[in-house]
């Protein structure tokens, strides 16, 4: 009998198995591909997920491969420079490819106790009120207290639930890959810089190793997209687009993907959760998807933890849903609205015009930054102090850094006063006594997520706080 079973090894997975080892909760990842991912789909972290690798001590092996680029641009890309002042402390996007990514949260994860299993289909599922029963094309069953699908877009656990998954399907599709081309290099980039005046959903760029990153709008939307393009496919599209094929060959990989945006109408089931792509799909634009994976496990993880170790308060593992399910409905708007703004017709091309113009205003240019950065989301806590709900970003204090200090994943009182105390919940919740001059507050009360469960002074008021999202006081 397992704690729980994570359906899925990608970043989502990885992330969620590690959050909750540690809480020592034993989780086994079950991983359908047999080797890693060698093709690259996403392309770097945005400024929450590298709050969160920072969080929990992991940003120092992301910063060393990768390479931080200034956040203006990424909205519809539209060029705009970085806005001024964004409430972070990493006011920047960290390009790392995926494959990157994957490798160092896989090595993460196993470092920490995860047991991972690759070349492990799900093929079935049921749960009664005490386990999860997993099946997988082995015949093998596994059991489990809980199970996390984060099995990506086309989730066999979301399916085997029945859990609905409204949206719209693709309506275009992109060609993508990795390949070697005949032309020189200045050829390339001069020809992709003039389509790209009217083409945003085209490029051809160095990706190391003498290969080159291909994509660029397919002819129509396949039947079925699991099937890989040919060779041949791309070059009749660079053709069409460009003029020319840059004389592509020697593909290392090549896929296809759509626009579709779709939601699922439930996060949890019973015993059983989804998270990641599992969850939600939208077109890639600003580059959101798998940020978005990584911080609903970073969400999910304390809470499933908690829930397990026998002190959840009641409510808080269904607060899973009720706080990522939003969230990832303004991605879906915000991704939607984006590939409008894409669009060569005449119509979204005046729009756009329009967006440009109207973000040379610092607030708005700030806002849509703000936005798919994630470091804008808010929980909704109820009345109170505007920092309620939100994230703390990392602050200096007197002793070091606060994301310094939350490695280990529990809660956080930052106390300034000195006078307050969180008795009762010590095996939950840390006492940090210290200053800083970046916070005009007296105390605030972190989740292990970084985000402010209470602001104060008064003792009382924070002994009626404290059970809401750390359960009852130890006897």
């Amino acid at each position: 009998m397992f704690d729980v079973i994570v359906v899925g090894g990608g970043p989502t997975g990885m992330m969620l198995a590690s959050e909750l080892r540690l809480h020592g909760v034993h989780a086994l990842v079950l991983e359908r591909e047999t080797e890693p991912a060698r093709y690259v789909r996403a392309l770097g972290l945005h400024a929450r997920s590298v709050e969160v690798m920072d969080q929990r001590g992991l940003l120092e092996r992301f910063l060393a491969l990768g390479q931080q680029y200034p956040v203006g641009g990424f909205f519809a890309g539209i060029p705009k420079p970085s806005p001024a002042r964004l409430d972070t402390a990493h006011p920047y996007v960290l390009g790392i490819p995926q494959t990157s990514t994957d490798r160092l949260l896989a090595e993460h994860a196993v470092k920490v106790g995860v047991e991972f299993r690759r070349g492990c289909e799900l093929v079935g599922l049921s749960q009664d009120d005490h386990a999860v029963t997993a099946e997988l094309a082995d015949g093998t069953r596994l059991h489990s207290r809980y199970l996390v699908g984060c099995d990506g877009g086309r989730s066999t656990v979301r399916k085997l639930l029945g859990v609905g998954f409204p949206g719209e399907p693709s309506r275009v599709e992109t060609l993508l890959g990795e390949m070697e081309v005949a032309a020189p290099a200045e050829t390339v980039a001069t020809v992709v810089a003039e389509v790209r005046k009217t083409q945003l959903r085209f490029g051809v760029g160095p990706v190391g190793d003498g290969a080159y990153r291909v994509v660029v709008p397919a002819e129509g939307v396949a039947e079925d997209r699991a099937v890989p393009p040919t060779i041949e496919e791309f070059r009749r599209q660079l053709r069409v687009y460009a003029g020319t094929d840059f004389g592509v060959h020697s593909p290392r990989w090549l896929s296809r993907f759509g626009d579709a945006t779709r939601l699922a109408e439930r996060y949890r089931v019973g015993r059983v959760l989804l998270a990641g792509d599992a969850a939600h799909i939208h077109p890639p634009m600003g580059g959101q998807g798998l940020n978005l994976g990584v911080q609903d496990a970073f969400n999910l993880g304390w809470k499933l933890a908690a829930e397990i170790n026998g002190w959840a308060p009641e409510g808080l593992l269904d607060s899973y849903h009720t706080e990522r399910h939003p969230v990832a409905a303004d991605v879906l708007d915000n991704t939607r609205a984006q590939s409008e703004l894409i669009s060569t017709e005449p119509g979204p091309q005046a729009v756009r015009r329009l967006v440009s113009e109207l973000m040379n205003f610092e607030d708005v240019n700030r806002y849509l930054t703000e936005k798919i950065t994630a470091i804008a989301v808010r929980y909704d806590f109820g009345e109170g102090h505007e920092l309620l709900g939100r994230r703390m970003r990392d602050i200096g204090l007197k002793r070091g850094r606060l994301y310094e200090l939350m490695h280990d994943g529990r809660g956080l009182l930052l106390d300034q006063t000195g006078r307050l105390s969180v008795t009762g919940w010590a095996d939950r919740v840390d006492h940090v006594v210290d200053v800083s001059e970046e916070l005009d507050l007296p105390a605030v009360l972190l989740r292990p997520d970084g985000h402010v469960a209470w602001v104060g002074d008064d003792q009382q008021d924070l002994l009626s706080h404290l059970p809401r999202w750390f359960g009852a006081a130890a006897s």
